[in-house]
């Protein structure tokens, strides 16, 4: 899969994935604030802050855009990791709360991973309500402070 654009990503996934990583994408590039980007990266289906707003780019590789939410379809779930709940207690605060209002599921997360494993149990207007909490300069803020040394 290297070298594929986000149309090609979602092509070549099973017609249930691919639906709903539809679904997801659509959702996040309706909600996600102003001048985050689009993009593959790591292998998936990223939202960035693009070098040009952020030059210093990732501490990992300064080439790189700022990562801050990718979508995937993996082996036994579809994932969305949010640096922002990572970084932000208050955010994962709001989101755990949040969640079973949303979903009959039991939430299933790492530090800024979120498993679906039903692809009709993702709550898509919670997570509209998540995308919509953090701008570029949230973001880079909380970045900035937390993990660049």
């Amino acid at each position: 899969m290297k070298n594929i654009n986000v149309d090609e990503y979602i092509e070549q996934l099973s017609d249930d994935r691919k639906d709903a990583m539809n679904k997801l994408r659509e959702t996040i590039l309706n909600n996600i604030p102003e001048d985050f980007e689009e993009c593959m990266s790591y292998g998936m289906i990223g939202y960035v802050v693009p070098n040009k707003l952020y030059p210093a780019g990732y501490h990992c590789d300064p080439k790189l855009p700022l990562p801050f939410l990718n979508i995937a379809s993996q082996k036994n779930f579809i994932a969305l990791y949010h640096m922002g709940i990572y970084g932000s207690p208050e955010l994962l605060r709001w989101f755990t709360t949040e969640f079973p209002k949303y979903s009959k599921s039991k939430l299933d997360m790492g530090k800024s991973c979120i498993r679906f494993k039903k692809v009709d149990q993702i709550p898509f207007p919670l997570i509209a309500e998540l995308v919509k909490k953090m701008s570029v300069n949230d973001w880079i803020k909380i970045y900035e402070s937390k993990f660049v040394k």
